[in-house]
């Protein structure tokens, strides 16, 4: 279950990143690490989308498997503090920002939306089997 909802969580977040570059809402590129650590450059566009595909479904796979056993705290509470906190160093890093107050407008809040309802996606899918399976050891 946790690879088929890694899987769907990866594509969706590729996609979703797709079209927020697309639509110019996140100024900078989901591939362009490709450029910057120079891998994969002679690759076509298709191969470099495929493993980015796949590094979403590993850590989306890693995420799903450890955050199973924090079912304890709400995945509302979570998702949202894990996915502020990721968005906001992801794009810290990828826009190269100055460690200034004015640099928070420059933050993408429909990529923190995206990130934090995935997130939300892959906590309540693993709260929920983690239960089941702790239900069904009772019984």
């Amino acid at each position: 279950m946790a690879s088929i909802t890694s899987l769907v969580s990866a594509l969706f977040l590729a996609f979703c990143l797709k079209g927020l570059q697309y639509f110019h809402l996140i100024k900078w590129n989901p591939i362009g690490f490709y450029k910057k650590w120079e891998l994969f450059e002679g690759s076509s566009k298709l191969f470099q989308w495929s493993f980015f595909i796949l590094v979403l479904f590993i850590i989306g796979f890693l995420l799903f498997i450890t955050l199973r056993y924090v079912y304890i705290i709400p995945a509302i509470l979570s998702s949202f503090l894990l996915g502020l906190f990721l968005t906001i160093t992801l794009e810290w890093i990828a826009l190269d920002l100055p460690l200034q107050l004015s640099s928070f407008k420059k933050l993408s809040i429909p990529f923190m939306v995206v990130v934090i309802c995935l997130l939300r996606f892959l906590l309540e899918t693993a709260n929920f089997h983690q239960r089941e399976h702790t239900a069904q050891k009772g019984n």
